[in-house]
């Protein structure tokens, strides 16, 4: 297994929109291992295979306080949606940065599991938030485009200063 380099926002590559996988073989498990990984190690609760410069529709999340809860999600399709939240939202993308963000607050998605077999989950609360914020990114999405357009100029010269002074 290894650990993947995350893209960091406003990297362009992060608005590319992901394919969907059309053969769920090894090459894919390994990837999601990779993620996984990659996602634990941050430390996160997501990861989209977007933000790891792979263009497919691909996430992984662990939500669980222990850390040893996975769930796969390949080719997710968001089935229904309803409810309303609004909460603070952060991203391994984007680190350091946390805003209030509107979702549902129920979801059913479908998706296939990391051997390829169909599923469906419904989810609430944190867990549906969590796979809207992913599935965003697969869909070239990042969640601070929520945002006003003062607030997505405020961030990206904040960002842009915090490279700056870390060179």
């Amino acid at each position: 297994m290894a650990i993947l380099q995350i893209l960091q926002y406003p990297d362009e590559r992060l608005h590319t929109v992901a394919k969907k996988v059309e053969k769920v073989d090894e090459k894919t498990r390994k990837l999601v291992r990779d993620m996984a990984e990659t996602m634990y190690a941050a430390p996160g609760v997501g990861l989209a295979a977007t933000q790891v410069d792979v263009h497919e529709r691909i996430i992984v999340l662990d939500i669980s306080e222990t850390h040893d809860d996975l769930m796969v999600l390949i080719n997710p399709e968001i089935l229904s949606a309803s409810g309303e939240q609004l909460g603070e939202e952060g991203c391994l993308s984007v680190p350091g940065i946390y805003e209030t963000v509107r979702r549902s607050n129920n979801i059913t998605v479908r998706a296939l599991d990391e051997k390829g077999e169909p599923f469906t989950v419904e989810a609430e609360g944190f867990l549906a938030v969590c796979i809207q914020h992913e599935m965003d990114h697969l869909q070239g999405k990042v969640f601070v485009e929520y945002l006003s357009q003062l607030k997505q100029t405020r961030l990206r010269a904040k960002l842009k200063k915090r490279r700056r002074e870390a060179l």
